[in-house]
């Protein structure tokens, strides 16, 4: 028997929450002097609505190995699923949690994946793990073969606000206000390392969307046997579109779509559109 365990960076739908049997061990997020923790009681336009209303930009933390030990207790063998290492100490605080508890609690399989992504990037690693483990492979196999998949995967998203950036210090608040006037939008990447990568400047979210296709035609290797999937940030009817107007042009064995998870809400703000394949 296996578990999969991820983070609240992992977004999930309905029927991947059935199907995947998923354990989720939630981030805190702080908005001004509010924290918040666990992906149930959430929703995504709550955080948006706290966010908008604050001043300085919004926080957030790992889980404690303690979190991750409490997940991994049980008869199953685990597979761990969690954000990129160099966008959080999430995965540093699972590998500690795996090290305390095989020393405490003996021999037991727990293998940690950095999934040098987010959101539906993790969706999409969690799911071929499931497929792994329906296939019957062993350990090892599943190992080597998440690893390749995670290697080759490619994560890219397009930001609809720069507000969160400029909260930050990322961005001054006058190249903000000004790529607002011009309705700049930024297309960005996760690269090899796991790192937020800025790839382009488009004029108009419509066409940073068209934009974004034309990025996946000329990066995608054997699109026909992956999967693409889509997270929308507050904006399923941007997501509907954007996956209409893929499937015109590219043969993916499926598109799914999933809603923001609050982490993912954090990062991508409202009308933010992340894919991954």
């Amino acid at each position: 028997m296996f578990k999969i365990i991820s983070d609240s960076s992992c977004d999930l739908n309905d029927k991947l929450k059935k199907l995947l049997n998923i354990n989720i061990v939630p981030l805190n997020i702080q908005v001004g002097n509010k924290n918040f923790l666990g992906v149930e009681s959430l929703s995504p336009q709550k955080i948006i609505g706290e966010m908008k209303k604050c001043l300085t930009s919004p926080k957030t933390s790992s889980p404690s190995p303690e979190k991750f030990i409490n997940a991994f207790k049980g008869i199953e063998k685990v597979f761990v699923v969690t954000l990129s290492s160099k966008l959080s100490s999430t995965y540093n605080n699972a590998m500690l949690a795996k090290e305390i508890f095989l020393e405490d609690m003996g021999k037991k399989f727990i293998h940690v994946f950095d999934s040098k992504s987010a959101s539906v990037g993790q969706t999409l690693v969690s799911m071929k793990i499931a497929e792994y483990i329906q296939q019957n492979l062993s350990e090892k196999i599943i190992v080597e073969k998440v690893n390749s998949y995670i290697d080759e995967m490619k994560t890219f998203f397009v930001l609809e606000s720069l507000d969160n950036l400029v909260k930050a210090g990322r961005i001054s608040k006058l190249k903000g206000k000004l790529a607002s006037t011009l309705s700049i939008k930024p297309i960005m990447k996760g690269n090899d390392l796991g790192e937020i990568e800025l790839v382009k400047k488009v004029r108009g979210t419509k066409k940073a969307l068209e934009k974004l296709i034309d990025i996946i035609e000329s990066e995608g290797l054997n699109i026909e046997d992956k999967i693409l999937g889509i997270t929308h940030c507050n904006c399923l009817d941007r997501a509907l579109k954007f996956k209409e107007d893929v499937v015109k042009r590219l043969n993916f064995k499926d598109v799914i779509i999933v809603e923001a998870a609050p982490i993912s809400t954090v990062y991508a703000n409202e009308g933010g559109i992340v894919i991954a394949f």
